[in-house]
């Protein structure tokens, strides 16, 4: 499968490493032991790289603010025309794409054909986007005059991305970056190097026989925190888009608010679900699982916590607890594989740990959580866990990235809303129900408190339509949807005067 991921880069393909930078078709492959990804899969080894120097990201850097000042000014259907052709690649090396996916995060294949997929709808979604970046005429108090705003490209985006998602949250952020006018330099997780030169090989690609084949529209620089550090502190960064651990968070916006500069986080989750009394169990239940284990419980939008009304929580564990025992853990290269492996061994200590603590504060495992040994090479395989816990216990507050799922016990839907909003987190939520007032009290201003809130629907799987992003230490950030764009774009207010005269706002005479 390997061989079959790798025909798509020549460079891999003969090097047998992945470059530690590239720059639109500088490729200069790093040599050495410097950085190593091994797949989660089955801990085999599959690339190798020395880190991107920091003198190579000051190059990135300013190939990208040299290249900004041409692309800026190229029409935006033309940019627009470039990402469709990057999307059309995309749908030609899905399968592949996917594999490397696979490979890297250890996502089954419905589930990386899906990222895949995310990729292939932010294109099409920008591709449309890319005749629409309007502005609004504004009504004036001054006669003969006309008031309006224009959105114009921004600079260079810096963009950070995280393991579980390699593939698509770059493309949330690039398609939509490049069409409003700006460049890019991409510092990918360590992990992910060759979903990463994938990715940039194929908007190289999508450059050629056009003017944008010249520039350094795309960047990418592998390597460690520090590229990462040297893109929040580069003032020549208009906006830094990252994703990740709450902690990164707290590094990253203080270093680019030191700058003055724009960023854009997407941190954490720790997210919740509502089950009412009135609720279709058995939908909940296929909600709550895929939401809990899906992609072995590594996504921000992850089910954490299930808060059920004391008259459906006995129900709910044992419906879950039969569905658990079927799950099929193994290789996410087999079909009919449900759950792969944790990414590496650190995030199953961190698992354990949760655990005891959980235990130690008066919760009880229900199922799960144990190791299983033995199922490919040296890959970390687990069974994910269910766990009942007190709704005081402080375990509640903090995300564990791996399949564990606390139920909670609560006497009414006020009292499930305060549980679900008293964490530090604020990304994803939803409450299951077949009653109106539950639905439109949890979507009210008094429900919850967090960036997606859902009917009937789980944490996980949010459309390209909508913004994506959440509130508090979740970090306030949005991609992909809705009006998203705006924050890769700087506003103009523009007033006209088209008479002789030259009235003053507010009625002011100077005279």
């Amino acid at each position: 499968m390997l061989v079959k991921a790798k025909t798509m880069f020549t460079a891999i393909q003969q090097q047998g490493h992945y470059p530690g930078f590239m720059s639109g078709r500088d490729y200069r492959v790093g040599l050495g032991e410097g950085i190593k990804s091994l797949s989660p899969v089955n801990g085999m080894l599959l690339s190798q790289c020395t880190s991107a120097s920091s003198e190579q990201m000051e190059q990135a850097i300013d190939n990208a603010q040299q290249a900004f000042l041409q692309w800026r000014q190229v029409p935006a259907p033309q940019r627009g025309e470039i990402v469709r052709r990057f999307g059309q690649l995309v749908r030609q090396h899905h399968c592949a794409l996917a594999e490397l996916i696979t490979l890297e995060v250890g996502k089954i294949h419905a589930e990386a054909m899906g990222e895949v997929q995310e990729v292939i709808d932010v294109c099409d979604f920008t591709v449309g986007l890319s005749r629409q970046l309007y502005g609004l005429t504004i009504a004036t108090e001054r006669p003969n005059h006309r008031m309006m705003e224009q959105w114009h490209p921004l600079g260079v985006v810096g963009v950070v991305t995280a393991f579980n998602f390699p593939m698509a949250v770059w493309a949330w952020n690039a398609a939509i970056a490049l069409v409003c006018g700006n460049t890019i330099v991409w510092k990918p997780s360590e992990q992910t190097g060759l979903c990463a030169m994938a990715l940039q090989d194929l908007l190289v690609q999508a450059t050629n026989n056009t003017e944008a084949a010249q520039w350094a529209i795309s960047s990418l620089c592998c390597g460690d925190k520090g590229l990462g550090e040297q893109i929040c502190m580069d003032k020549r960064i208009a906006l830094v888009s990252a994703t990740g651990s709450v902690a990164m968070g707290k590094k990253v916006a203080p270093l680019v608010a030191s700058r003055l500069g724009r960023y854009l986080l997407e941190l954490g989750g720790n997210n919740a679900m509502i089950v009412m009394p009135s609720a279709d169990l058995a939908l909940a239940v296929r909600a709550a699982v895929f939401a809990a284990v899906g992609t072995c419980g590594q996504r921000c939008t992850s089910l954490r916590r299930l808060i059920c009304h004391k008259d459906v929580v006995k129900p709910m564990i044992e419906k879950l607890t039969s569905a658990y025992q079927s799950l099929v853990i193994g290789d996410p290269r087999s079909e009919g594989t449900l759950v792969g492996p944790l990414v590496n061994e650190k995030s199953y200590v961190a698992m354990q740990e949760a655990i005891t603590l959980a235990e130690q504060q008066g919760g009880e495992l229900v199922i799960g959580g144990e190791r299983l040994d033995a199922v490919c090479g040296d890959g970390v395989y687990v069974k994910p866990a269910i766990m009942t816990v007190p709704a005081n216990a402080p375990i509640l507050q903090q995300e564990t990235f791996a399949p564990l799922l606390y139920i909670v016990e609560v006497e009414s839907l006020e009292e499930a809303i305060d549980v679900q909003n008293n964490v530090p987190q604020g990304l994803s939520s939803a409450i299951f129900s077949n009653r109106i007032r539950d639905a439109e009290v949890f979507l009210s201003p008094a429900g919850s408190d967090c960036g997606i809130a859902n009917v009937n629907i789980g944490t996980s799987g949010a459309e390209i339509g909508g913004a994506f992003g959440g509130e508090k230490d979740t970090g306030g950030g949005r991609e992909s949807g809705s009006d998203a764009w705006k924050q890769y774009m700087r506003r103009a207010t523009n007033t006209i005067n088209y008479g002789e005269d030259l009235p003053l706002a507010q009625g002011i005479r100077f005279e």
